[in-house]
Formats: structure tokens, sequence, C-alpha cells
């Protein structure tokens, strides 16, 4: 699952929360999904400011970015952690030092019952230095992202390239064409 940090401003200070229960819900408009623990001190500022921002770690912030999550801001003040800024709404703080942010205006809240609640935010504006992308478009390889896996609770970086979605399956399409052909004669 992919790492990022939420943050949302509480209290008038900005605070963030490492998140790994985090999507793409729609591509038109652009929407994402962040399922926060209903105990958490972000929620607080996402509910009462209406945004929230999704900023995407590098590898090399593991260990701030694993220190945001496990130190609640009601006890820390993580309002200076990070070099903030904020976008067009003017309320959602985001990381400078991350490669990748996202600015978010509250679109619905769910809560499916126990003790999660999914946020959706329509991701009105992308920031990302130019070292970051490949000609506009973000390159994984250069963000070099963290990945948790809930099942050993560890975090990982991306490995190789594999294949490009939405062609690499046309040769398995095409041999098993071929196989079917074969088959029938």
């Amino acid at each position: 699952m992919p790492t990022v940090l939420v943050g949302a401003d509480v209290n008038g200070k900005p605070n963030y929360l490492t998140v790994a229960f985090c999507g793409i819900v729609q591509a038109g408009p652009p929407m994402i999904a962040v399922t926060l623990g209903k105990m958490h001190y972000t929620n607080e500022g996402i509910r009462e400011n209406k945004c929230f921002s999704v900023n995407i770690p590098s590898r090399h912030m593991l260990e701030v970015t694993d220190y945001c999550g496990i130190v609640s801001g009601k006890k820390a003040d993580k309002s200076d952690i990070f070099r903030s800024f904020y976008g067009k709404l003017g309320k959602a703080p985001m990381i400078h030092e991350c490669p990748v942010n996202l600015e978010c205006r509250l679109v619905d809240t769910l809560d499916f019952g126990g003790g999660s609640e999914v946020f959706i935010g329509e991701i009105l504006e992308s920031y990302a230095e130019e070292k970051y992308l490949c000609n506009g478009i973000p390159d994984v390889e250069k963000i070099e992202p963290i990945v948790f896996s809930m099942y050993d609770n560890n975090y990982w970086g991306i490995g190789e390239h594999l294949g490009k979605a939405w062609h690499s399956g046309k040769k398995f399409s095409q041999n098993i064409n071929e196989d079917r052909s074969e088959n029938n004669m």
C-alpha cells in the first residue's frame, strides 16, 4: 500500500499523519480516499476546514514519515517538522520536502462502523518539483515512494519496471488466441 502523509490544519497549526489506506477513487474529476482511525487528531482539522492534503514522501524520508504515524498531534506539536506550504484552498498544509503533494477539497466522509472513517477528497491541485517529473508527469523512479506491507509491518521501496499497463496483456491475448486456433484445427 502507498505510504502517504495526510495533512490538515488543526487548531490553527499544520498536522501530519502517516497513512497507508489511501487510493484514487476516480479520474474525472480526480478524487482520492484516505481511511483514518476515528481517534486521530488530524480528523478534527479535516472536518473543520473541509480540506486536507496527501503528501507522498520519498524513501529518504522514512524515519520522519514513520514518526508522524507513531506520535499523535494531540501529544506532540508536529507543525515544525516540515516546511509547510499552502495552495489554492489556504487551509490544506502540504510538505515542501515531499516529492508530490495533492491539495484536496473534502467531498464526503464515510463511516462503515468500527473504528475508522473514510475521507474522500477532490484533488484540486497537484504540486511537484521539476526534478521529480519526466515530460511533466511524476516519475515513480525519481519520487522513490515508500510502500507499506500490512502483512509483515514493513516499509519497502519500489523495484524494477515490470511492464506497461494496458499493453503487457496484449502479448498474452495474442498467445491465448493462437493456442485456441491451434486447438481448433
